[in-house]
Order: C-alpha cells, then structure tokens, then sequence
C-alpha cells in the first residue's frame, strides 16, 4: 500500500513493481526480487561498497549516483590484458552501467550513493588482482 509519510531512504530500500506499485521494503538486496530496486547508502571505506568484489547485473542496467562525496566506478576489462575503465562521479552526477558489464566502486571520500537497478540474478565475484 502506498504510503504519505516520508520514508527514509538510507533504512529502506524502494521496490519498483511491474505492476505500477512502489513499496518501502527493508533494506536488503534480494536477488530474487523482481522489479526495479531504488537504493540509498551513506559509505565511509571501500568495504562499504564492496569494493574487492566485481558485480554485475545481467537482466537490467544500472543507475550509479553520487549524491555527495566522490566516488569512481572501475569497469572490468572485456579482453584479458586491457586495463579497468575507470569513470569519476563527482557530487550530483550519475552514469548508466550497461546490462551485463562487471563493475566495482571505490570511494573518494565518505559518500551519500544512489542505485537503481533491477537485482534478479546480480552476482559478485571476489576480485583477484590487488
């Protein structure tokens, strides 16, 4: 059910329905879950954005955003032997990370990030070089 009181995007996440509906759920990223999942996140260190590990989302792209802070999104080389893509995301900017592309964030300084992505079938992979 729709609510008219304010939600406090750091403690929740938004679901995004199909069929058109927008629900409060609590934070945690359900990669069974389907529909589009809004998520906020206050990060302080690299580990708070998993950043030793590469994610990718096959069945949708991603919206990353730096609301305050800097981050840098680093995409994983598509041939053996390129170097990473690295991208800079400074306050109030986002980038749209193609469906399928492995990526990973590190941190600038202590962040406010927003993601939108779809979570059925998101995976991480430890990451093997330093």
């Amino acid at each position: 059910m729709p609510t008219t009181t304010p939600i406090d995007l750091f403690a929740s996440f938004l679901h995004l329905q199909q069929d058109g509906g927008a629900h409060a759920v609590p934070p945690v990223f359900d990669v069974e879950r389907d529909g589009w999942q809004v998520m906020a996140f206050h990060v302080e260190t690299d580990a708070d954005v998993h950043g030793d590990h590469w994610e990718v989302h096959p069945h949708a792209e991603e919206v990353v955003s730096c609301l305050s802070g800097g981050i840098r999104l680093y995409f994983r080389p598509e041939h053996p032997g390129d170097p990473e893509e690295q991208l800079t995301l400074p306050p109030g900017t986002a980038v749209i990370v193609p469906r399928g592309r492995w990526h990973r964030l590190a941190l600038d300084a202590p962040s406010d990030i927003m993601s939108i992505t779809l979570p059925r079938g998101s995976r991480l992979e430890k990451r093997t070089e330093p």
